[in-house]
């Protein structure tokens, strides 16, 4: 989030050609995914609590090492030591909330949770392109230090360990393994796992140089690209929290599946719809109210496939396969921009959120847990 709209100004200022941009979204995702999957049966053996402390510990100091970056390798360096702290926050984040809330209220809490990322994004995305185009593209990354570091102590003193039943099982790589093979062999948690890998793969074709296309069509400037990121992070915290609270209501499947079909209707209509700049705004601003529809319903829905003590390992699993996923899109996203052109991602894009929809439909139960 912070890194892609500040894509441009980072080519410029260290001479990155535009087709290697997105290797350093892939970097991050890419270790992001591989260390999810590490992370998440050891959430299920010594808690929640202790990982989020390792891991926001962990991305302060990563963040902080972006100060060393001086051309292309010392920054996809750095964007890996950040993937790996990524990775080990992620998955336990959001089994958190599983750990925390009852099935029933996890669609309002995921939505709220999901929601300060939001806010997040209202204030320190836009605040954070205005400060690089002023003082270089390091200064946003310092102020995500500051930010993580304050997070490390607020988890210190206010985030409990929730009491569930951990694994007593032994912490071994064979075991681990097989656990995640275990998972992958019902029918149910294998679909969850391709939707979520397609629903990030069309995610990143879109997002990642929808910068590049409105500053190289529509001569869009950083402070242009900022305001359209607090018009999606409003939408963002506009939609989450009702939209995990419907899911609550009328079940999780069916906001997903219309999100999902939503965002492959916008994303083929992008380029013909946005023939002025005015217009990135109200088609931002639908594409993160998709967006924002869809997470917590999901994340939430996979809470409830299996029992408190894998449900570590299964949203480590689902968040390590949206990182490659994105990954792969990110690299593909800049080959398909400066080969064919921004309609070819947009269409890449759609068809696999259609892809996504279907898998949802067809194959991902709605949990009974009356």
């Amino acid at each position: 989030m912070i890194l892609s709209p500040i894509l441009p100004q980072i080519g410029t200022q260290l001479s990155i050609p535009t087709s290697a941009l997105g290797s350093l979204v892939s970097a991050y995702t890419l270790m992001v995914g591989s260390l999810a999957i590490i992370s998440g049966p050891i959430s299920d053996k010594i808690g929640r609590r202790r990982i989020l402390l390792l891991g926001t510990s962990l991305m302060t100091f990563a963040l902080m090492m972006h100060h060393f970056i001086v051309g292309y390798y010392s920054f996809l360096t750095v964007r890996i030591l950040a993937g790996i702290a990524g990775g080990i926050l992620s998955g336990s984040a959001v089994a958190y909330i599983g750990d925390f809330f009852p099935y029933n209220r996890r669609g309002w809490a995921t939505g709220w949770v999901m929601s300060g990322m939001a806010f997040g994004q209202i204030a320190g995305i836009p605040l954070g392109i205005l400060l690089s185009s002023q003082y270089g593209f390091k200064f946003p990354f310092y102020m995500f230090a500051l930010a993580m570091g304050m997070t490390t102590v607020l988890i210190w003193f206010r985030i409990p360990q929730p009491d569930v039943e951990l694994t007593q099982e032994p912490l071994t790589i064979r075991k681990s393994v097989d656990n995640y093979l275990a998972m992958l062999r019902q029918k149910e948690i294998a679909a969850a796992a391709v939707a979520y890998f397609m629903m990030f793969l069309g995610l990143s074709f879109f997002i990642l140089y929808l910068p590049f296309w409105l500053t190289d069509s529509l001569n869009a400037t950083p402070e242009t690209i900022a305001t359209m990121f607090i018009v999606g992070g409003i939408a963002n915290v506009l939609t989450g929290p009702q939209a995990g609270k419907l899911s609550d209501r009328i079940g999780r499947k069916t906001i997903v599946i219309i999100s999902n079909l939503g965002l492959a209707v916008v994303m083929v209509l992008t380029t013909f719809f946005t023939r002025e700049l005015w217009l990135a705004y109200p088609l931002y601003f639908i594409i993160m109210v998709l967006v924002a529809m869809r997470i917590s319903p999901f994340s939430a829905l996979l809470t409830a496939l299996v029992s408190d003590s894998r449900r570590g390992a299964l949203m480590s699993l689902a968040v390590a396969l949206g990182q490659f996923g994105f990954a792969i899109g990110g690299t593909l996203a800049g080959l398909l921009y400066t080969g064919f052109g921004f309609q070819s991602s947009t269409l890449a894009g759609a068809l696999a959120m259609l892809v996504t929809a279907i898998v949802v439909a067809k194959f991902v139960p709605e949990p009974d847990v009356s």
